[in-house]
């Protein structure tokens, strides 16, 4: 791939994920994510070269320019979007895929003073929020997300979302439901954290698993009427339409 392909890829994508994004020229201009991908591209073709101390320097006046601290040994694939970028740091044996995005703040780090492998893996479409830490030589699958602030020192898998400190594999089900049933109760579920540290989440989710748990035990009872004959009156053919007293009625 030429590097004019690349370096029009790179604005692209830009555009792509960030809708503050207004002009090519104020993408070349001012986007720090977008500087430190074509500063590392050089570092690194010098680093495979062998030209080891040039790379480095280059690499140090990308940090010093944009903030965004990519060792120039890092491997990162193509349509890499690295959004307001301050505070990044990308360790030397770390690998990030195609179509990643990392928020200001990620740390792709180490665990330990070892040489060979020490940094993640980020397969193809891995979505990182702000402040998470992705530590040591494990693999984040392809499409996943991690939750902002999250600390991962554990492989995820693909398509999973992780949270928290330490990170945790969210349970897909669990949110769905959790989701439907927040449209129930006319509020977005988007708005609410996943983050259970929060006490004020875990009692809101609470509430939602306590709506979603008498939903089911309501539709339970309404399945064991209508096996004895003792459907719901016409016109009241949903849950949502069931009259309190009806059962009063049947037992008169």
């Amino acid at each position: 791939m030429s590097l004019i392909s690349q370096l029009k890829e790179d604005v692209a994508v830009v555009f792509d994920r960030d809708p503050a994004a207004r002009s090519t020229f104020e993408v070349v201009t001012t986007y720090p994510g977008f500087h430190a991908m074509v500063v590392h591209r050089l570092a690194n073709t010098l680093w495979r070269m062998g030209w080891k101390w040039l790379a480095r320097f280059i690499s140090h006046l990308g940090r010093w320019l944009t903030g965004i601290e990519i060792h120039p040994g890092a491997t990162i694939g193509r349509r890499v979007f690295i959004d307001h970028g301050m505070g990044v740091v990308v360790g030397e044996t770390a690998e990030i895929g195609d179509d990643c995005t990392l928020y200001h703040g990620v740390t792709l780090g180490g665990t330990s003073w070892n040489k060979g492998k020490r940094h993640p893996t980020l397969m193809n479409g891995v979505v990182v929020g702000a402040g998470a830490k992705i530590l040591g030589p494990i693999t984040i699958g392809a499409n996943a997300r991690i939750g902002s602030n999250a600390v991962v020192v554990k492989d995820v898998p693909d398509d999973a979302t992780a949270v928290g400190i330490p990170a945790r594999i969210l349970d897909r089900a669990v949110e769905k439901q959790r989701s439907e049933q927040a449209e129930k109760l006319g509020f977005s579920a988007y708005a609410i954290s996943a983050d259970m540290n929060d006490p004020m989440v875990k009692a809101i989710h609470g509430l939602i698993d306590h709506s979603a748990h008498i939903d089911h035990r309501l539709d339970l009872v309404l399945a064991q009427l209508e096996k004895l004959g003792a459907g719901l009156p016409a016109g009241q053919d949903k849950p949502d339409d069931f009259d309190p007293n009806y059962l009063n009625k049947i037992v008169d």
